[in-house]
């Protein structure tokens, strides 16, 4: 595996919970955080860091996306927990992080919605949100 593992959204709140310099960054694109939401990590006295891995609308990759986590303060050597839509993106994006120098770079397996029910719906039955984990909706 070329990045530290897979955490489960419990395990991930979890880390985030217990150690101070654990970030999760939301690699998901501007139009999701604004339409489908966003963990909300304030009980725990931090903010989602938000770098999109894809861009919006044209789905190229952030040729940025490396520079822009240095930027935000994000310590190469802090556990760094990438969150996306069901868990694949964010497997891109914690290798690239891995490739880069982050040692600690996890991939937040199921994502925010998790994958699709019965019924061709997300965030019901994994992921983030069915976890019953704290998030927010613009």
């Amino acid at each position: 595996m070329p990045y530290a593992g897979d955490l489960d959204p419990a395990a991930t709140y979890r880390v985030l919970a217990d150690d101070p310099d654990a970030v999760l960054v939301d690699v998901r694109t501007r139009a999701e955080w604004n339409y489908v939401g966003l963990p909300d990590l304030t009980g725990l006295g931090k903010q989602v860091l938000r770098v999109e891995w894809l861009t919006f609308p044209d789905g190229a990759v952030n040729p940025r996306f490396v520079d822009e986590l240095a930027a935000a303060g994000v310590a190469q050597d802090a556990p760094v927990l990438f969150l996306c839509r069901s868990g694949q993106r964010s497997i891109a994006a914690a290798e690239a992080a891995t490739a880069a120098g982050y040692g600690k770079a996890y991939n937040v397996a199921q994502g925010f919605e998790g994958g699709l029910d019965q019924t061709g719906h997300r965030g019901a039955s994994s992921g983030w949100k069915a976890a019953g984990l704290p998030w927010r909706q613009s």
